[in-house]
């Protein structure tokens, strides 16, 4: 027998690992700025800009630059104070080259210097240089202009004079790391939504983003060839209200004025502006510092609690709700509901490095205190939008009543049919969750071969028949009343709404399994827009699957090949063309009022595209099909290609920015036709295999 490998028993001083200067970032850079994957590259510019807006908030800056460089560089400028490049009386080393190469490092732990601020830790500007193959630190403080560069961290010289200036101000021109980054590409569209959204949180500041990666070349004077980029300026005097009105853009108002109030109370800015739409949804932003806190904390907390009351306390007072009636709940007076909370305070208390969510105690007694006085006297000195407002909540109390009632019925009825699960479904025989799978198929010819093809172990398959309600604008009493919804619910195990329990899924991936044709996509949209309005924990918690089932099989004599799409068919092909040793041979033919081609290979030609007309040629040597729908395949094509774990593609669903994805489904799946009509005009070009 080999000899045991001796076991390293010792543990001492010696085994402590010592990480020195900006190694702990390089080593687990997670731990800094969330991921290393694209949201971890776009945090980058996220730290930088908050420097530039730190300056802003402090009434020193008005202006800041976002610039997008060649060689996957950016460049941040302010017009703020610069950082300071004088020597640390402590470290004797340039301020500039601390704040740039040592971890929490800056003016944000003094309060003189900044009252408040974004950066928690102070590990900003150090965090971009370590994570950076090359960065260059650019100040302006008249009369001079500093700078000093670095490579991974380092600084290769020291902080120089490199001109004069009359203005004051910070450039930051960095590279991230390729070794560090899964991918370096900024994309813009991401900037400009982040940057806008600042701009809206700093009334009065003007925000550049500058896209000078791939600058267009147009003809300027006397013919001559000149390069121009692509700019994009955001200014917003209105601050948060503008955010609001920009939100509900296209939606339907339900009272004209937005509500908006901005108080210090004990040291916190407090700012808040809200307006209902016609919606079954709520949209609350909130921010601390400008951070933007998805994960919300103490001041929505503060918020929510206020609202409520609020509003309980002026329908009781003005006769909107009779003494025996139930009080508003939170749930009923955040339907339709659109606001901003923005707090600013010093020494913020985050959750995490990110700051996905605010612990101050203190800023829950501030916005409630502000919002208890402010939201009260704006419903008195408004009665025409307090009275749209009531109406409104009022409205959503009544509906939950009715839902509550039609959800209660629904899971009582599931439980008295012997706690039987609904007939069409073909359950699997695990009982373990996290190994079982769900498959929703349209259609019983689908559903058939489905069931056949399965492991029925592991595998549960659900047909529904024909599209399911779309239930973006349907209350819940409404969608409960749909039968293949009631029936998915039931497979789930889930229940819904107020008794949903994410412990009690009874499978631990749901898989959209649709015909890839134009109804199948309607499907797949009508469930994505279930599960996203009802069951958002099902997507958070990664249990949400879209099937990928094979666009084409193509098959030479006994050797079979599938093709998920377009690209892999062509890819399949050439490797056939290889084998023959043959170039493709083109031939035309008229159909209707255009061209198709059909490519000759080993002498037989290829069945797709058909002709419009008359009958395709026969195959011989390599065959095409182009499958219309899951029905089509025998079971064990279906198994082969979609359902075995082995060999199948699956989507994960995932919910990468909550706001846009809610404005989209709005435009695709809303009662407002207009906007989906601009949508599809917009993307019509980039659809891919679409039948009609």
């Amino acid at each position: 027998m080999p000899e045991k490998e001796e076991v390293k028993q010792s543990y001492s001083a010696k085994d402590i690992q010592v990480l020195e200067g900006l190694e702990p970032v390089r080593k687990r850079p997670g731990m800094y700025i969330g991921s290393t994957g694209i949201d971890g590259l776009h945090h980058l510019i996220w730290e930088v800009f908050d420097n530039s807006l730190d300056e802003a908030m402090a009434g020193h800056a008005r202006n800041i630059e976002v610039e997008l460089l060649a060689e996957n560089k950016v460049r941040v400028t302010d017009d703020g104070r610069g950082i300071p490049t004088d020597p640390h009386p402590k470290l004797k080393k340039s301020a500039l080259e601390l704040a740039a190469t040592t971890l929490h490092a800056g003016g944000k732990f003094d309060s003189g210097a900044y009252k408040v601020s974004g950066g928690l830790h102070g590990v900003g500007l150090s965090v971009v240089n370590a994570l950076s193959t090359w960065m260059r630190a650019e100040v302006s403080r008249k009369p001079d202009i500093f700078a000093q560069e670095y490579k991974i961290g380092k600084p290769l010289g020291p902080v120089k004079k490199v001109g004069k200036t009359n203005k004051t101000g910070t450039a930051i021109t960095f590279q991230p790391d390729p070794s560090i980054f899964q991918e370096i590409n900024f994309d813009l569209p991401t900037i400009l939504n982040h940057l806008r959204q600042q701009a809206y949180l700093t009334k009065g500041v003007k925000v550049l983003v500058r896209d000078a990666r791939k600058p267009l070349i147009v003809e300027g004077e006397k013919g001559k060839k000149q390069e121009v980029s692509f700019d994009y300026t955001f200014y917003f005097e209105g601050g948060i209200v503008s955010y609001v009105d920009f939100l509900n853009h296209g939606e339907e108002a339900k009272h004209k004025n937005i509500f908006y109030t901005g108080k210090d109370q004990q040291g916190i800015f407090v700012e808040v502006a809200l307006q209902y739409i016609e919606d079954l949804t709520s949209r609350e932003l909130s921010f601390a510092n400008n951070v933007h806190t998805i994960e919300g904390g103490t001041h929505l907390t503060g918020f929510r609690s206020s609202l409520t009351r609020v509003l309980n306390d002026y329908a009781r007072k003005n006769g909107f709700l009779k003494e025996k009636e139930d009080n508003l709940s939170g749930e009923d007076v955040r339907e339709g509901l659109t606001t901003v909370i923005s707090v600013k305070l010093r020494d913020p208390q985050f959750e995490g490095q990110t700051k996905a969510k605010l612990g101050t105690p203190d800023a829950r007694n501030a916005v409630e205190t502000v919002m208890n006085v402010e939201f009260a006297d704006w419903l008195e000195r408004n009665p025409n939008d307090a009275r749209a407002i009531l109406d409104k909540v009022i409205l959503a109390s009544k509906a939950r009543m009715a839902a509550k009632a039609a959800r209660e019925t629904v899971l009582r009825k599931g439980a008295l049919e012997g706690m039987t699960l609904p007939g069409k479904l073909a359950d699997c025989s695990s009982r373990d969750a996290s190994e079982s799978e769900l498959f929703i198929v349209e259609g019983d010819s689908a559903g058939g071969s489905s069931k056949q093809a399965r492991n029925r172990h592991t595998q549960a398959i659900l047909p529904l028949r024909g599209k399911i309600l779309n239930v973006e604008k349907a209350r819940l009493d409404k969608m409960l009343a749909s039968q293949e919804i009631r029936a998915l619910i039931i497979a789930m195990g889930t229940a819904i709404a107020e008794e949903f329990d994410l412990s009690k899924l009874r499978y631990h991936k749901i898989v959209i399994m649709t015909d890839a044709d134009v109804d199948g996509a309607h499907i797949r949209t009508l469930l994505l827009t279930l599960f996203y309005r009802y069951f958002p924990k099902v997507i958070e918690a990664g249990h949400l699957y879209i099937a990928q089932p094979p666009l084409y099989k193509v098959q030479k004599g006994s050797k079979i090949n599938y093709a998920y799409n377009d690209a892999e068919k062509e890819k399949i092909m050439e490797q056939f063309r290889s084998v023959a040793g043959e170039k493709p041979k083109i031939k035309k033919a008229k159909a209707g009022d255009g061209e198709w081609e059909v490519t000759a290979i080993d002498g037989a030609a290829q069945s797709e595209p058909e002709p419009e007309t008359g009958e395709s040629e026969k195959i011989s040597g390599v065959s095409i099909q182009r499958y219309k729908g899951l029905g089509e395949m025998n079971p064990s094509q279906l198994w082969e290609t979609t359902l075995n774990p082995e060999n199948r593609i699956l989507l994960q669903v995932h919910v990468k920015d909550a706001q846009l994805a809610d404005k989209t489904f709005d435009i695709l799946m809303g009662s407002d036709v207009l906007p989906r009509k601009k949508f599809i005009q917009t993307h019509a070009k980039s659809v891919q295999n679409l039948d009609i």
